[in-house]
Order: structure tokens, then sequence, then C-alpha cells
């Protein structure tokens, strides 16, 4: 990319993926050849973790049918807007599409997906009927992709659904994590609106941190939904923590979603390899600032998409590969450097993959005004530690992939509490399993 390119990104955090003019989205879904049928079920479709009928939808567009397409998608997805949004359909339903193999641009799904539920939202239809009230009860603990899937899936069902979140708002990681050039805000307020009106009570601002508290929960349910997500980022000391200009990446996201965004100057250098480290370069290039990724890997190991990596390679940002920051260096309580040591691959760890080992005597300082480390998130084990009989492998909640049930009968889970982080669609799909496992054990059915 051009300097020219890169200087018209700064300040601008507007969509990735713009919305669909009419026009643009009767085009666009014409393309679709409608793949799948009765005998074999389209590509896109099995490559969705919510099983949203793509082909239907995408044709009910074509045909000028937009509400219809929207109910289609909540169907399968009730946060289907969100997911619109945010959802990697690089690695998922775009990427099996069949156009790919015709050579051809992929139909995108994702843009269509959009148009059609922020119309259906636009237009006042409702995304889900609930069903008569079954006389069951059901506590959601936390109001992220998870837990708002699991809610509004329980409440189409006829169950009671009390929500409780720490927040102030809803939508965990949509609202709190995700890069404002995905998403803002928008659609959750409709979504969180649309979920109620289902006859969920979603109580925000509401921390469970004892015992006593969760007691409380157990006592007026007869079964726990876990949507808890991860929580900060992790702990990695590093010397020169303290000065002005160190970041973690989810207060940094934060702080742009909540509209104050921090003055970073002209370097910024990112620590990290996953798909949180993209973003927040990809910001802060968007904030002004020249960037680097300092990453102990190299580029074949990095967690992150290889799309997200080739997008902000594309938008300028700088990679270092086997590269280990060991301290941040200042003056007068504010960030100058970063010393750096190279590394170098040694014997695969645990993971398979080959272990970095440092190269004495080479290390060096790279100047910058911010750094913002993206090395991960802690699991919640603190909050998980109150839950009898709760069993947790690396921080990570276990349960029966079939239900969702955790080894505490009642309480069932999904989402990155369970998976140490992944897509918000993934989540969406994990709460379906355990609202179905949920049922089955209300119930009292054997699966």
């Amino acid at each position: 990319m051009s300097a020219f390119a890169q200087e018209t990104l700064v300040g601008d955090f507007s969509d990735l993926k713009p919305p669909l003019s009419e026009e643009e989205a009767l085009i666009e879904a014409d393309r679709c050849l409608r793949c799948g049928g009765v005998y074999a079920t389209a590509p896109c479709t099995v490559a969705c973790p919510a099983d949203v009928d793509v082909p239907t939808f995408v044709a009910q567009v074509a045909a000028g049918d937009t509400g219809a397409a929207a109910l289609k998608i909540f169907e399968q997805n009730i946060l289907g807007a969100s997911c619109a949004r945010v959802c990697q359909v690089e690695e998922l339903c775009e990427a099996s599409c069949v156009m790919n193999s015709q050579d051809e641009t992929p139909i995108e799904i994702a843009r269509l997906q959009r148009f059609a539920t922020d119309w259906a939202y636009a237009n006042g239809i409702a995304p889900r009927k609930n069903a008569a009230a079954n006389g069951h009860k059901v506590a959601v603990i936390g109001a992220g992709p998870a837990g708002l899937a699991c809610a509004g899936e329980l409440a189409a069902r006829g169950y009671a659904v009390t929500v409780y979140d720490e927040r102030a708002e809803a939508g965990g990681l949509i609202r709190y994590a995700i890069a404002p050039f995905r998403q803002q805000s928008e659609p959750l307020p409709d979504e969180q609106k649309a979920i109620e009106k289902l006859g969920v009570e979603i109580k925000l601002g509401v921390k469970i941190d004892t015992k006593e508290a969760l007691a409380e929960i157990e006592k007026e349910a007869e079964a726990v939904f876990l949507g808890v997500g991860l929580g900060e980022d992790v702990d990695v000391k590093t010397p020169g923590d303290d000065l002005e200009g160190v970041w973690e990446s989810l207060p940094f996201i934060e702080a742009l979603k909540d509209g104050n965004p921090p003055e970073i100057g002209r370097r910024a250098a990112v620590i990290g390899g996953g798909n949180t480290a993209m973003d927040v370069a990809r910001e802060a290039l968007r904030l002004g600032a020249e960037v680097t990724v300092l990453y102990r890997r190299t580029q074949a190991q990095m967690p992150a998409f290889y799309h997200e990596y080739e997008q902000a390679l594309d938008e300028g940002v700088v990679f270092n590969w086997l590269t280990l920051p060991v301290a941040f260096k200042g003056e007068n309580g504010r960030l100058k450097s970063v010393e750096c040591q190279p590394m170098k691959l040694g014997e695969p760890d645990d993971s398979g993959r080959r272990r970095p080992e440092p190269i004495e005597g080479a290390d060096f300082d790279l100047p910058v005004d911010t750094i913002i480390k993206a090395i991960g998130q802690r699991p919640r084990e603190e909050f998980l530690s109150l839950i009898d009989g709760l069993e947790l492998e690396w921080g990570q909640i276990k349960i029966n992939p079939e239900t969702g049930q955790t080894t505490n009968p009642k309480y069932f889970a999904a989402g990155d509490a369970i998976n140490g982080g992944a897509t918000v669609v993934s989540a969406v799909g994990g709460a379906k399993v355990a609202v179905a496992g949920i049922e089955a054990f209300l119930q009292g059915e054997k699966r």
C-alpha cells in the first residue's frame, strides 16, 4: 500500500464491509448458484457453525422477499445481524462457496445477511416468536454472544430466562472487544430488544463473585448456562509495564469503542500474533501511527487467520518475526522504546510448534511511543471455582460436546469459556447445542 493510501486510513473507523444498497443486494444475490437440495446440503451451510440455510435466504433476497430472508436467518441465528458484521466468513461460508472453484469471487454472504437482517429491524419484523410458557426457569450468566443466543433460543421455546452480566451494556466481546471498524454497537440494541420481547429478563451491572450470590441464582433456576467468556488480558509482566504508553489490548479497544481514542504518537508496536493483535495493529494505524507487530515465532506459526494477516500487511503494518520484547524503556515516566531479543526456533513444545529460543547478545532497541500487548485473555477461573463439581482443563470448562453439559449436571456452557477463544458464530452454534441439552435435561429425556 502506498503512503498516500495509508494516510487515507487515518481516522477512518468506518465499516470494512459497508452495507449493500437494495440494488446491490439484488444483483449480488442473483449471482448465487443455489447449491444444495434434498440430497446434499450446500457447502456454505455446512461451513456455518450456526447452520444458517444460506442458499434459501439468498434466493429470497434475489426474489425481493427480504423479510422472509431475514426470518430464515433468524430461524437458526438470532444474532444474525451481529454475525453478519463480525463473522470470519473468509474461513467459513464464503471460503466454501462453489464460486471459488469457478475462479470467481464468492457470493458476499455476510453483506447479504446484513442487508436482510438490518432491513428486518428497520421494518419492525421480530426475529422470533415465543412458544407458550412451559413452566421451566433457566438462568444465563453472561450477556455475550453465547449467553444472548442461548437466552433467545430458550425463550422462543417457552422457557423463562434471566440473564445476568456485570457490564453496563449487553454484548460481551462484540460490544467491548471487537474492533470498531468491524462493529460499533449496532445492531446490539436491536438484538437485545428482540430478545427481551421474547420474555427474557436481562439484569446488567450484576457481579456474581460469591458462593452466596451464585446460590441465589441456583435456587431460582432449574438449569444454569455459563456464557462467561474469558477475562482480562493475560498478565505477562515486563519491566516498564507501568510506563505511560503501555496498553493491554482490551482496554485499548474499549477506549476506541467508547469514543475516547488514546493519543498513541507516531510509532506504535503490538505484541502478539493472534486475530486481536491484527485488529489493534490496524486500529493503531487508523490513529495515525506507524505500526510494527512483534511476534516471537514466525508467520507460519502465528494463530491469526491468514486473511487477517494479509489485510494488516496490505494496510501498511510491519511485522518483526522471531522477536521477543524483554523490557519497556522510558523517560520521565513515558515510554520511549522497547528492548527486543531476536529468537530462533528450537525443538517442538507441547503444542507441536517449534519453541522459540533466544539469540544471546543480539538485543536491540526499537523506538516506540505506544505498546499494545495482545497476548491473549485469561480464563475466569476465580469465578468458575465457585461452582461445585465444575471441572476445568487448561482453564477451559469441560463439557459433553453433544449436550453442552458440564461436570456439574445443572450447568451448561458454550463460547470462549469452553474453547479458549473462537468466533462469535461458533459461540452461537455452541449455545444452540446447549439449548437442546438443557431442554433434554429439564424434560427428563436421555440423549
